[in-house]
């Protein structure tokens, strides 16, 4: 994987290729930040430009015998660490078992969520960890001198998985590494490293994607154009995986829009009629999509709330969520956030819950009701 198939992140890569030139690169950095901003991309083309033969200014030169191993990612001295499922937890299978998944998900793309490698996994919704018996894999293979390149590397995909014990055999071996090895730790959570973890290794924050790195990568990826590509590289936050599931459920987000503008403009009213057959149109979503939709609530609640403060920056809404902003903002406000968002928060437990359904959208249309008319003076 070369840097420049990686959008934006300008700063990192130049950071990171100067390192290594200078020979100044530490043998275990953690690179961390919200998720979709291209770390692991360019975690694997540091490895990369670390084993190259025949190094650029601008990254490995793509044309060697061990780019072109990296190319398909099985390099002998490039090796991985990610999540796993496994039935029993005395299985001592490790991530060797499921590379060809693996190398599957990330030659498709760089730009993954721990959930869309757990449905690569077909975990039937169960959570992949990594688990104690990698540790074993990890020092044996570090253990052992690089087969072809000068220097081995190893790519911990998400370290906040690991099971503690893992993670605790891991610490001498980043403390006093072999020479010529390297860990590249890829993580969204660092806080949930161990801090014995965090103080042996260099750690380096990947920001979320500039709005116009991404627009390039969706004008690319997608074709998108016009008011669209901006809607969508606005609303992403600086994540391509944001950008996606945007893209991916743009029907579902259309409806779930109308409903929380219906539910807004009944409860404004209070017609109590109204609001009864609101009900039954949240009923019919069905108990998956009625969750998505009051997460996708709470999210409009909030970013009204920030509209106020006339900050596009800080606000991530579409055009036509903006223009209805534009009046109904003044009623989230001071007086009633804190209230609106735990009223919301507790509907979508309810319904997690199975609580009926026309009972919970009813009382929230109420509760919206009296919360509405909250307003500063």
């Amino acid at each position: 994987m070369l840097f420049s198939e990686i959008y934006g992140q300008n700063a990192i890569k130049q950071r990171l290729i100067k390192a290594v030139t200078d020979g100044h690169l530490p043998h275990a950095i953690l690179l961390c930040g919200p998720e979709g901003t291209g770390k692991l991309g360019i975690a694997v083309a540091l490895a990369q430009y670390l084993c190259c033969t025949d190094r650029k200014a601008d990254g490995p030169c793509g044309c060697c015998q061990s780019c072109k191993q990296f190319a398909k990612l099985v390099h002998p001295d490039l090796h991985f660490v990610f999540p796993i499922y496994k039935e029993k937890s005395n299985d001592t299978t490790t991530c060797e078992s499921f590379l060809p998944q693996w190398r599957s998900q990330l030659l498709r793309t760089p730009y993954f969520s721990y959930d869309q490698w757990n449905v690569e996994l077909k975990s039937d919704n169960k959570q992949s960890i990594i688990y104690a018996s990698e540790s074993e894999e990890i020092i044996r293979k570090f253990n052992t001198k690089p087969y072809e390149a000068d220097c081995k590397v190893m790519i911990i995909w998400l370290p906040e998985k690991m099971n503690e014990t893992c993670a605790n055999k891991l610490l001498k071996v980043l403390e006093e590494p072999p020479q010529k090895s390297y860990f590249i730790l890829v993580s969204e959570n660092p806080e949930a490293l161990l801090s014995t973890i965090i103080s042996r290794v260099q750690r380096i924050f990947v920001p979320p994607l500039e709005e116009s790195d991404l627009k390039v990568a969706l004008s690319k990826l997608y074709g998108l154009t016009g008011t669209q590509l901006e809607d969508v590289a606005h609303v992403s936050k600086g994540s391509l995986v944001t950008a996606e599931n945007v893209i991916q459920t743009a029907g579902d987000t259309k409806e779930y829009f109308d409903l929380f503008v219906a539910l807004m403009r009944i409860a404004y009213t209070g017609d109590a009629r109204k609001m009864k057959t609101w009900m039954e149109s949240a009923h019919e979503l069905g108990r998956k999509r009625q969750i998505s939709f009051l997460a996708y609530v709470q999210n409009m609640v909030r970013e009204n709330f920030i509209y106020n403060f006339q900050n596009r920056a800080i606000s991530y809404m579409t055009a036509e969520e903006s223009a209805f902003a534009t009046k109904f903002a003044p009623y989230v406000n001071e007086l009633n956030i804190v209230e609106f968002l735990s009223e919301l928060n507790l509907a979508q437990q309810h319904i997690e819950q199975n609580v009926q359904a026309k009972i919970v959208f009813f009382d929230l249309a109420m509760k919206v009701a009296v919360l509405l008319r909250k307003i500063k003076m």
